[in-house]
C-alpha cells in the first residue's frame, strides 16, 4: 500500500493546512462530543464555525450545493486529509450526529426532493438537530418488532405508541421515526420511516437520567400524534430498508480511530505529568505496558479503516468491516477511558461537581457514556453474532425453542 500523498491530494493538504493555520484563534473550543456528554442546542459560535466548514467544503463536503452543501466530486482521500488535519491541528472537525450523519445521507439515498430540499441545509450547517425514534420498551435488538403504529386518517397519520432511548429528545426540534403502517405485513415488510416536529401535538418526553450525570435519553409518547402522509421517507412499508440505511451510517458514526488516537495522545500526556512516589507513571511498567498494548489496537482500528477506504476506492463495499469497527471501536475508547481513570488514581472515581476532580471530569464522563456506546447502534454481542455468522461463516447461534 502506497501511503503517500499524490500531488492532488498533497495540494489539498496544503490548502488545509492553511486554511486552519488562518483560523486556529476563531475556532471554538466546544466539540461534537461534548454536545454528546451533555446535550444541549448548539451555540452560535459552534453553528457559525460549521457554517464556514461548509462553505470551504471542509464538512459536509459531497453534499450537493442544491441542497446547501459544497457540492465537491466523492473522493475518500479528502475525506481522510479533512480528519487527518483537523485532528493534527487539534481544532473542531465539523459537526456530526444523528441529523448530520445518518439523517443526511438516508434523505440523500430515499428522499423525496421536497424532503431534501427542505430538510438537508438547514441540518448540515446546526440549524436543527434531530432525534431518532427507534427502539422501545419491548423492541430493542430485535427492532423489526416494534409495534408503535400510524393509522390513516385522510391525508394524515395518527401514531400511537412510544419510544426508549431516544438521545436529545429533550432538546431536538426534529424527530425521524419507525412506525408500523402495514398491521397485517410481515413485520420487516409494515414499517415505514417518518420525519415530523417534536412539537406535534401528542408528543410528551421524559428524559432518563443515565450514569453519566445528564439525561442524554428519553422515553417519547405519542398520542394521536396527527403526521402528513407526506412526511414518509422511501415510501410507504419500506420504512425497513430505509432503517437500515441509518443505521449504516450510525455504525461509521460511532467508530473513528483519529478519536482513539486523540484519546491515546491524552493518556500519554497523563502519565508524563501524573506521579507516584516522585516519579511520572510513564516510569510505571504496568500501566506503560497497558498503554503500549492499548496502543497497538488503535494502530490496528486505524490501518483497518485504511484497509476499507483501500477497498471504497476499488469499488468494493466494505462488507462487515464498519460492524467491525463499531465493534472494536467502542470497546476500545472504554479500555482507554478506564487507563486514564487509574493513572488519575485516587481522583479517579471523583465524578461532576467534586472540586478536585481531575481533567474536568472528562474521563470518568467517557467512561460511562462509552459504555452505553457499546449497547447503543447495536450491542456488542448482536454485532458478534452477526459478523461470525455472515462474516466467518460460522454455524448460527442455537435458537430457544418456544414453549420450552
Amino acid at each position: 500500500m502506497d501511503l503517500n500523498d499524490s500531488a492532488k491530494h498533497n495540494a489539498f493538504r496544503q490548502e488545509m493546512r492553511q486554511f486552519l493555520d488562518a483560523h486556529k484563534n476563531i475556532a471554538p473550543s466546544e466539540t461534537t462530543h461534548s454536545y454528546r456528554l451533555s446535550p444541549r442546542p448548539y451555540s452560535k459560535a459552534v453553528k457559525a464555525w460549521q457554517k464556514l466548514l461548509v462553505e470551504k467544503g471542509y464538512a459536509s463536503r459531497t453534499v450537493p450545493k442544491t441542497y446547501g452543501g459544497f457540492g465537491a466530486e466523492p473522493d475518500i482521500l479528502e475525506n481522510r486529509i479533512i480528519a487527518d488535519e483537523f485532528f493534527a491541528a487539534g481544532m473542531p472537525q465539523g459537526l456530526y450526529g444523528q441529523g448530520i450523519s445518518m439523517l443526511v445521507p438516508t434523505l440523500l439515498e430515499h428522499g423525496t426532493e421536497e424532503q431534501k430540499r427542505t430538510w438537508i441545509g438547514p441540518t448540515i450547517r446546526g440549524d436543527i438537530m434531530w432525534c431518532q425514534g427507534y427502539s422501545e420498551p419491548n423492541s430493542g435488538s430485535d427492532l423489526a418488532s416494534l409495534q408503535t403504529n400510524a393509522v390513516e386518517d385522510g391525508d394524515d397519520f395518527l401514531v400511537n405508541g412510544s419510544k426508549i432511548w431516544t438521545s436529545s429528545a429533550h432538546i431536538t426540534p426534529m424527530i425521524f421515526c419507525l412506525v408500523r403502517t402495514e398491521p397485517d405485513a410481515s413485520k420487516y415488510q409494515g414499517i415505514s420511516y417518518l420525519i415530523f416536529p417534536m412539537n406535534t401535538p401528542g408528543i410528551e418526553v421524559r428524559p432518563l437520567q443515565t450514569m453519566t450525570g445528564h439525561p442524554s435519553f428519553n422515553e417519547v409518547f405519542f398520542t394521536n400524534v396527527r403526521v402528513p402522509k407526506s412526511v414518509v421517507v422511501g415510501g410507504r412499508g419500506n420504512g425497513w430498508k430505509v432503517a437500515n440505511s441509518t443505521l449504516k451510517h450510525e455504525r461509521g458514526m460511532l467508530s473513528n480511530a483519529n478519536g482513539s488516537i486523540e484519546r491515546l495522545n491524552k493518556i500519554s500526556r497523563l502519565l508524563k505529568k501524573e506521579t507516584l512516589d516522585g516519579r511520572p507513571l510513564w516510569e510505571n511498567k504496568i500501566l506503560t505496558d497497558r498503554f503500549i498494548s492499548l496502543q497497538a489496537q488503535v494502530q490496528s482500528m486505524r490501518l483497518h479503516e485504511m484497509r476499507l477506504l483501500t477497498r471504497s476506492e476499488d469499488g468494493k463495499p466494505p462488507g462487515l468491516g464498519d460492524m467491525v469497527c463499531k465493534l472494536l471501536g467502542c470497546e476500545l475508547n472504554h479500555q482507554l477511558d478506564a487507563l486514564a481513570i487509574d493513572a488519575l488514581g485516587e481522583v479517579g472515581v471523583l465524578y461532576d461537581g467534586i472540586p478536585s476532580v481531575a481533567e474536568d471530569g472528562i474521563w470518568q464522563q467517557w467512561y460511562m457514556y462509552d459504555l452505553g456506546l457499546i449497547i447503543g447502534g447495536g450491542t456488542a454481542q448482536i454485532q458478534k453474532n452477526i459478523i461470525a455468522e455472515h462474516g466467518l461463516d460460522m454455524p448460527r447461534e442455537p435458537r430457544v425453542q418456544k414453549g420450552l
